[in-house]
């Protein structure tokens, strides 16, 4: 049972129609990937994560794209650090997200690998 009925067919390709179909029979199929409520605690984790994304996106636009323009000796610069900081900085966050990436993808793939025949 396909559950887009709204789709006409003859504004469809038969490929997209073969595409919603498929869809339809893993929703079926598969409940669990279908969009679930969120639990309390995952809605603050994810309201905090939302939030502290915001706060730290404004800091940083406001220290590299509007700081630059107000005088030096302006009491907003005491907020802000100075601005080498604002290449270093992301680029070692970079650093350690790659180096992270890097260490799991190397410890999943050393307890995946399979041990040699012995013969």
């Amino acid at each position: 049972m396909i559950r887009y009925p709204l789709v006409s067919s003859n504004l469809l390709s038969s490929r997209a129609i073969r595409c919603l179909t498929l869809l339809a029979c893993v929703e079926n199929l598969f409940p669990t990937f279908q969009s679930l409520p969120a639990t309390g605690a995952d809605q603050v984790a994810g309201m905090s994560l939302v939030c502290f994304s915001l706060v730290l996106f404004t800091y940083y636009t406001v220290w590299v794209i509007v700081l630059p323009f107000v005088d030096s000796d302006h009491v907003i610069h005491t907020f802000f650090l100075p601005r080498e900081y604002s290449v270093i900085l992301p680029g070692m966050a970079a650093l350690i997200l790659i180096l992270c990436v890097g260490l799991f993808i190397g410890v999943v793939t050393w307890k995946n690998r399979k041990p040699k025949k012995v013969d």
